[in-house]
């Protein structure tokens, strides 16, 4: 029987979005508008984010977390030549970051893993914002929304919970390069379960969204500023969402 080819084709059933940043041409499926928006939003949306994966180089090592569909991943390691560790526990979001990894034939660079980093290891709920592919704000643990207050969830989905420390120290992936954190409320214990890895001089740069109205957001920054990165203000202030549902949040790139 003949092997499956290492970058499967896509169906004539299935619905695609091409893109491109600097030369680079990506594909994402797109089964629905918000899966297709995050394919041709992906240059404007976050152009921090962007910008920052631009100074990558080839062989790399980059953790993603929180990787919803893929579009950084893919970005990472189509146009960079980074090796990327995906972290995404939520079921859809999952099956079309490892269908975007497939069809960019980038398999070799990227490995998705159907699991939530968080400050423990187990078992536990994931809470969905709601069930459409390519929605985010789901909640580990709890059903709360961004800003940590009670909210109903219409489906909680059976999840398990690790940390980059305890994934790093049993060598499933190697010190990362860089980070990104984007998990929608639980960056402070997602950067918790990685103290370990974040003091170790390799890792170079970490982006996490922080939001400004939460305490324990800004104990991440402190955190991070007394492991020995520092921030550009400027990158920060461009960065945070002004108004809308987001305001106050926005990435913040620590460098060493």
């Amino acid at each position: 029987m003949a092997l499956p080819e290492s970058k499967p084709a896509p169906s004539p059933s299935e619905m695609f979005v091409k893109t491109s940043i600097d030369g680079c041409t990506m594909l994402f499926a797109a089964p629905n508008d918000l899966t297709a928006w995050r394919a041709t939003s992906l240059a404007s949306k976050e152009p921090d984010t962007v910008a920052w994966i631009g100074g990558f180089a080839a062989g790399d090592v980059l953790v993603d977390v929180g990787a919803n569909v893929g579009s950084y991943t893919v970005l990472a390691a189509k146009w960079r030549g980074t090796r990327v560790f995906a972290f995404e526990p939520e079921a859809q979001n999952y099956a079309l970051l490892n269908r975007n990894i497939a069809v960019n034939g980038i398999g070799d660079l990227a490995t998705a893993y159907c699991v939530a980093l968080s400050d423990h290891a187990g078992y536990d709920r994931l809470f969905l914002s709601n069930g459409v592919a390519g929605s985010s704000c789901h909640s580990l643990g709890e059903s709360v929304d961004h800003n940590n207050r009670p909210r109903e969830a219409g489906y909680a989905q059976g999840c398990v919970s690790a940390t980059l420390d305890e994934l790093v120290g049993a060598g499933v992936l190697p010190v990362p390069n860089h980070v990104k954190v984007d998990v929608d409320g639980i960056e402070p214990k997602v950067i918790a379960g990685a103290s370990r890895t974040l003091a170790d001089p390799a890792v170079r740069s970490v982006l996490i969204e922080i939001n400004t109205a939460l305490d324990d957001h800004w104990e991440v920054v402190d955190r991070m500023l007394a492991l020995g990165f520092d921030y550009s203000q400027e990158q920060v202030d461009a960065a945070q969402r002004k108004s809308g549902t987001f305001a106050g949040v926005g990435n913040y790139v620590f460098r060493r």
